[in-house]
């Protein structure tokens, strides 16, 4: 199947989220209360529901999306490119308003395709889910309800890499050293996306971890494809 993607039509995509507030205490008591319940607090009074605050930011509940990462392949005289930009902002419905623009203006034929690392479980879900918390309609490409599986157009490197082996997780880093692809875990990772974000207040360094997850993910779907990996010099990060 994948020999049949064409590079021009995918849409590669990550997000970093964070939780809502920077500490369980500045929650109001309703959302202390379903936090804690969520957390597992409730049922178990050796957890700690405030220390746990920090993973909130995997439920598109009580987490939200400070930046999307984008990437695109382009042809070019020098060879294959990839163009890789960010959308980031403390005001998550504005980064999410210019996203759903860009799907709906740029990304809205039946051949476009999104593509991310876990997307099916996380990216794709979780945008779905804070768009509508956010009021914003679902551009087409995300809205899957009524689809069937074969009319839904994303792909998942990870899911890719399971072929059918439904209890299999590997990580976008063991991907890349297996492929011989420079690893994009430099600097910070996911664990401490929270912490630069509300104490480091470092937005602009989030933004530019996410930019080199793209460019990892676009890298490991060309090995799947069994093309040569876009030169260094041919990666165009703004």
């Amino acid at each position: 199947m994948l020999e049949k993607v064409q590079l021009q039509d995918i849409l590669v995509l990550d997000i970093e989220t964070v939780p809502q507030y920077s500490s369980f205490n500045e929650l109001d008591e309703e959302w202390q209360e379903l936090w804690s319940k969520k957390a597992g607090a409730m049922n178990n009074p050796e957890i700690n529901a405030s220390a746990l605050y920090e993973r909130a930011s995997i439920y598109a509940e009580f987490g939200k999306i400070i930046v999307i990462g984008l990437g695109i392949f382009h042809e070019s005289e020098a060879g294959l490119q990839l163009r890789v930009k960010a959308i980031s902002g403390h005001d998550e419905k504005a980064v999410l308003l210019e996203f759903a623009e860009l799907l709906n203006s740029k990304f809205n034929k039946e051949h476009h395709l999104l593509l991310a690392h876990n997307g099916k479980e996380f990216d794709f879900p979780y945008i779905c889910r804070r768009m509508l918390i956010n009021g914003i309609q679902l551009p087409a490409i995300l809205d899957v309800a009524g689809k069937k599986p074969w009319e839904i157009r994303h792909l998942d490197t990870m899911e890719l890499w399971k072929f059918g082996d439904y209890k299999n997780y590997t990580s976008l880093n063991v991907l890349a050293k297996c492929f011989g692809i420079p690893s994009p875990k430099d600097d910070i990772d996911g664990s401490m996306v929270g912490h630069t974000y509300w104490q480091l207040k470092d937005l602009e360094r989030i933004s530019t971890y996410c930019k080199k997850d793209i460019v990892t993910t676009a890298q490991v779907f060309l090995k799947y494809k069994l093309l040569e990996l876009v030169e260094p010099q041919n990666v165009v990060i703004t």
